[in-house]
C-alpha cells in the first residue's frame, strides 16, 4: 500500500491523456538473464491504446497550428490500425472529420473501433498490405487535393518528433544512466528513429536496436520487412545501431509466455520486442554480467481476437 494518497490528473480532454507510460520489470521471461534489468514500456496505457497515439496527436495539433487542417477538410491516411484509431480518436475530440484507408484484412476489433468514432473506412487490396494502402491513398489526395489533409504518418518528421520529445524522455526520466539497451520494432519507424536519436543524446551510450520480421510473409501486424517493402522517408538506419530479425513463430510464443508469465497480454509486434529484448539481455549476462535493455510495446492483444492468416490451433 502507498504511504501518501497520489491526487488523480484532471484534464480537460482525452489528448491530454496521452504518454507518461508505465515501465514494467520482466523478471519471469528474463530469467534466463538475472543480471539484466528489462523493462517493457506499456504503450497500450495511452487513451487510444497504443503507441500510434503520440504521433498521430503530434500530426494533427501541428496541422491545426500551421493551418493545413481545419474547416471542411478531411485527414486521410493509410494504416493497419492503430493509427487510424488514434487519428479517429483525435478527430472525435476535435472535431475533426477523419478517412481511413486499410487493407481489407486488419483485424476487425480496429475496424470497429475507427467506426466508433465516425471514421469513415476505405478499403484497399488484403495481398498488397500496408504499401498498397500508402498507394491507394496517395491516388486518393492526388485526385482531389484540396479536399484531403494527408499527414502522412510514414514521411512526416512529426512522427518521430513525438518520441524524440516524448517517449525518449520519459524513459530517462524512470531509467536514467542505468540503460544500456533500447528495443523497437519498425513500422513507419518513428518510435525507433525518434527515440533513438534522444538517445544518442544521453550522457552515457546507448546501443539501439530495431526489429523487423524475419520473412516478407509473415504475421507481425504492424511491423514492416523493410529489405521487401516501401522504405519509410522518415527511416534512416543510421539512427539506431542493429537490426534484429524475428520470426513470427518467435514474436507469437512470446505474446503468449507475456500473457501467461507476465500477465501482460499484448500485440504480436509487442511479443516480437520483447522476444528480441531477452535475447540482448541473455547476451549481456553471458558476456558482461549486466545491463538494462527497455523495450516497447506498442499495443494489447485484444486488438487480434479475430481469425487472421497466422491464428495458431491449440490442442488442449
Amino acid at each position: 500500500m502507498r504511504g501518501s494518497l497520489v491526487r488523480s490528473r484532471r484534464l480537460s480532454s482525452v489528448t491530454e491523456a496521452v504518454g507518461d507510460t508505465p515501465l514494467v520489470r520482466l523478471e519471469r521471461v528474463a530469467r534466463e538473464a538475472p543480471s539484466v534489468e528489462v523493462y517493457a514500456k506499456l504503450e497500450f496505457a495511452n487513451p487510444g491504446g497504443s503507441v500510434k497515439d503520440r504521433a498521430a496527436l503530434r500530426m494533427i495539433t501541428k496541422a491545426i497550428e500551421s493551418g493545413e487542417l481545419g474547416g471542411d477538410k478531411i485527414l486521410v491516411d493509410s494504416t493497419s490500425g492503430n493509427t487510424g484509431v488514434a487519428y479517429s480518436m483525435f478527430g472525435a475530440a476535435l472535431g475533426l472529420r477523419v478517412a481511413l484507408v486499410m487493407p481489407s484484412n486488419v483485424s476487425k476489433p480496429r475496424k470497429d473501433i475507427a467506426r466508433a468514432f465516425g471514421t469513415e473506412i476505405i478499403f484497399s487490396d488484403p495481398m498488397e498490405g500496408s504499401d498498397g494502402a500508402i498507394r491507394h491513398v496517395r491516388e486518393l489526395v492526388a485526385k482531389d487535393p484540396e479536399r484531403f489533409y494527408y499527414p502522412d504518418q510514414y514521411s512526416n518528421p512529426n512522427n518521430p518528433l513525438a518520441h524524440y520529445h516524448g517517449t525518449a524522455v520519459e524513459i530517462l526520466d524512470a531509467v536514467g544512466d542505468r540503460i544500456t539497451h533500447f528495443v523497437a520494432g519498425l513500422g513507419t519507424s518513428g518510435t525507433i528513429m525518434g527515440t533513438s536519436r534522444r538517445l544518442k543524446e544521453h550522457t552515457r551510450p546507448v546501443r539501439c536496436v530495431a526489429v523487423e520480421p524475419a520473412d516478407p510473409l509473415h504475421g507481425l501486424e504492424g511491423l514492416k520487412h523493410l529489405p521487401s517493402s516501401l522504405v519509410p522517408a522518415i527511416h534512416d538506419a543510421a539512427a539506431y545501431d542493429e537490426t534484429m530479425r524475428v520470426t513470427t513463430e518467435d514474436g507469437w510464443d512470446m505474446t503468449d509466455r507475456l500473457a501467461r508469465e507476465e500477465a501482460l497480454h499484448v500485440g504480436h509486434s509487442g511479443g516480437a520486442a520483447v522476444f528480441a529484448a531477452v535475447e540482448i539481455a541473455k547476451r549481456l549476462h553471458r558476456e558482461q554480467g549486466g545491463g538494462c535493455v527497455v523495450t516497447i510495446v506498442p499495443d494489447r492483444g485484444d486488438r487480434y481476437f479475430a481469425p487472421m492468416k497466422w491464428e495458431r490451433r491449440y490442442v488442449w
